[in-house]
């Protein structure tokens, strides 16, 4: 009875694969590398897709080493992608109200006008006596370098809408010009709009006017100095960042 030939040399050992699975680690450890030389790495993140890189090579959990954290695939080795723009809407408003409060200080109009971030952008807050004489609605000649330099702030976000506030406290007016507050807040929140539209060319598509007459005023209207606080022109440039960062358009 002949027995069978032992594999010679040159026979299959059965341990080919070895050389595909070292190819396999070779371009897998070339990759890392190259986004080690490119990015700043998170240890946390970095360490999560070793794990999960060695379970797939063990055959043990997932079929896909981008499979962790997020679970939407991807690999957040590169910084902190994901919480950087989450954070750029916050970066953007600060240096919007920065840039604004600073060119009125050095424009030196802190006393004309009061600078203040609010969730929607940055607010421009200006006295009525800045603008307005007592019970009027026209505005003041001697108010163009106020408006003027306003208007060159608002050049500076070109695309930020700008919403024009008209406020007044709550003693009653009734004339024939002004009915009532609601008109007296309009009429100011209007004429502010057309001076930027009309004299200074600005574009009006950007312009929204409102008036709020008593409705919403800052303190109560208790004291003459609280009355004159209230009565008031807001101008609001409104922050872009807020609408991109849910994926919508103006």
């Amino acid at each position: 009875m002949s027995r069978k030939k032992k594999n010679g040399g040159s026979g299959l050992t059965g341990e080919e694969w070895l050389t595909t699975y070292s190819d396999t680690i070779t371009l897998l450890l070339t990759f890392f590398v190259l986004l080690y030389s490119m990015s700043t790495v998170n240890t946390n993140k970095f360490k999560q897709i070793a794990s999960s890189l060695q379970s797939v090579l063990s055959g043990q959990g997932s079929n896909s080493i981008l499979d962790f954290g997020n679970g939407q695939g991807e690999v957040p080795i590169v910084g902190e992608t994901a919480k950087s723009s989450g954070k750029s809407g916050t970066v953007a408003k600060k240096s919007m109200y920065e840039e604004v409060a600073r060119y009125v200080k050095e424009n030196k109009m802190k006393d004309k006008i009061e600078v203040l971030k609010e969730p929607k952008g940055v607010v421009l807050r200006l006295k009525e006596s800045v603008l307005f004489d007592i019970g009027k609605g026209e505005v003041k000649e001697n108010s163009a370098d106020v408006l003027n330099m306003i208007s060159n702030i608002l050049q500076k976000f070109p695309e930020s809408h700008v919403i024009v506030e008209g406020h007044t406290d709550n003693v009653p007016i009734s004339t024939y010009k002004y009915p009532s507050n609601w008109e007296l807040s309009t009429a100011r929140a209007v004429n502010v709009l057309k001076y930027f539209v009309e004299t200074n060319k600005m574009n009006p598509d950007r312009f929204t006017a409102a008036g709020y007459g008593e409705q919403k005023p800052i303190v109560p209207n208790d004291n003459d100095g609280n009355r004159a606080k209230n009565r008031r022109v807001n101008i609001i440039i409104e922050d872009t960042t807020i609408d991109s960062e849910k994926g919508e358009t103006k």
